[in-house]
């Protein structure tokens, strides 16, 4: 018998708290530096508690990565407790975790523990996380697991419209849209996280439009291939997630549909008003 695998991520992957406790995922949190103020993503601040206070800051935050000690941890008491352990983490394009994670496995020596960079963030690389977690839990062990989690990235995307491109300018996260904005007052951009960083797709006139169009390039995307997941995901905006993943759910008919907030450190990138809808079809 294989040694059971244990599944580590990082906050970004925005992953419902329900499935976490149901796969026992370990979620290594991000960083939020608030003026002198540093909060552990989604445990010393919750997305609601982050935009009421976003909206009269004076100060806008930032982000870092866990620290590489945190990973030596989590991974370290994994192990002692007897799983493998593989980690899928974040773009290493759009953050330094993945690096940060590589570092911890170097000093844990010749420890079972594997690396996956999944070359995206949110729920996109929520469902490689749970991909591998579903096959680990049918007895799969380290290299299969991990063998599944980068096959699921031919399978996934995540599609979004910002209300602003600021966030993701100020933030160094901006891409290929980086274009769009001077112009982003008059648009409403469609972006999608591809090759690891955020790229522009289309732009439209209104924010309707915007939400309805998502739905659609995903419904474009994943029509004929089963089983469909989708998540919708939002920044403070969770009445507009629901009604594009109603939407495409109509067309899709898929196997899981969920809805989840973003969490601080993607909201400080992303801003107020983003939703997305990540998917992953045909595996």
């Amino acid at each position: 018998m294989p040694r059971p695998v244990a599944l580590v991520t990082d906050s970004t992957a925005s992953l419902p708290r329900n499935l976490v406790e149901k796969y026992r995922i370990r979620v290594a949190p991000q960083t939020l530096v608030w003026g002198e103020e540093t909060f552990r993503d989604g445990v010393d601040i919750t997305p609601r508690e982050f935009y009421r206070r976003l909206a009269t800051a004076k100060v806008l935050p930032t982000s870092t990565q866990p620290q590489v000690v945190e990973f030596v941890n989590i991974f370290r008491e994994l192990i002692e407790n007897g799983y493998d352990v593989l980690a899928v983490v974040i773009s290493s394009k759009l953050s330094g975790t993945y690096q940060a994670a590589m570092q911890a496995k170097e000093e844990l020596g010749s420890a079972p523990i594997e690396i996956v960079d999944s070359h995206t963030t949110a729920m996109e690389l929520g469902f490689h996380v749970l991909a591998a977690a579903r096959a680990s839990e049918e007895g799969a062990a380290l290299a299969e697991c991990k063998a599944i989690a980068e096959k699921a990235q031919e399978h996934t995307g995540v599609i979004l419209t910002v209300n602003t491109l600021e966030f993701l300018h100020r933030g160094g996260r901006i891409g290929g849209a980086s274009r769009w904005f001077g112009t982003a007052l008059r648009i409403k951009p469609i972006l999608e996280v591809r090759e690891g960083i955020v790229q522009p797709l289309e732009k439209v006139r209104t924010r309707r439009k915007a939400v309805a169009r998502v739905a659609e390039i995903v419904v474009e995307r994943t029509g004929g291939h089963t089983p469909v997941r989708l998540a919708g995901l939002h920044a403070n905006a969770e009445e507009d997630a629901r009604w594009m993943l109603e939407q495409a759910s109509r067309q899709l008919n898929p196997v899981e549909a969920l809805v989840s907030d973003v969490s601080p450190v993607v909201g400080t990138h992303v801003g107020p008003g983003t939703v997305a809808l990540a998917y992953m079809a045909g595996m």
